[in-house]
This record gives structure tokens, sequence and C-alpha cells, in this order.
């Protein structure tokens, strides 16, 4: 079955529940990233990756192109979009949300 991606433009908040050792990441991207699938797994552990859809995202009229990852347990992870080596790594903190920047990719 064919995976459909889901371009809408997202205006609804984003509602994260951190705390503990939960932590949350957000990845800004450029607008040609919209619909792109990018995936992330804990550091080392290249067979348990997940991944989130980058949105256009609108609010107080300013629109980003971003990807949410709620929910992460705290530590070291690998983000993954083409190719077999990571694209960049980051570090999860319980009770914050880390945030990437790959507009200039």
């Amino acid at each position: 079955m064919a995976e459909v991606h889901d371009m809408s433009t997202r205006t609804e908040q984003v509602v994260l529940d951190i705390g503990g050792d939960i932590g949350a990441l957000i990845l800004y991207t450029n607008p040609q990233a919209n619909g792109a699938e990018i995936e992330i797994s804990p550091r080392g552990e290249h067979g348990h990756r997940s991944h989130n859809q980058v949105h256009e995202r609108r609010f107080n009229g300013v629109v980003r192109y971003a990807a949410v990852y709620p929910d992460l347990h705290a530590g070291e992870y690998d983000l993954w979009q083409d190719g077999p080596t990571p694209a960049d790594r980051v570090t999860i903190i319980g009770g914050q949300v880390a945030e990437l920047d790959w507009r200039g990719r």
C-alpha cells in the first residue's frame, strides 16, 4: 500500500506532554522540504527509526516549515534524511524542547 502524505497547512497549536525524562524536538526546514518524512532513532539503534512529516505551519502571521517529534525519552538521537549515514544529531533533555534549524540546507 502506498503512503499518503498530508500536505495540508497546520494552523492548530501543537501540544507537547513533556516532563520527567520526556522531551521533544522541533526541526525547522526550508519550504522545499514540505511533505518530507524525516526519520529519527536513538543513537546507535538505527533499526528503531520512527518518522514525522514536515508541514507548513502558520501562527501569529508567521509561516514556518517544521517537523515536530513529541514524546522522546531523554538521550542522544540521530536524524536521517537520505543516505546511509545520519544527517544530524540532537540531544533530548527531559522536560525541554530541543530545536534544530535545517533552513540553511
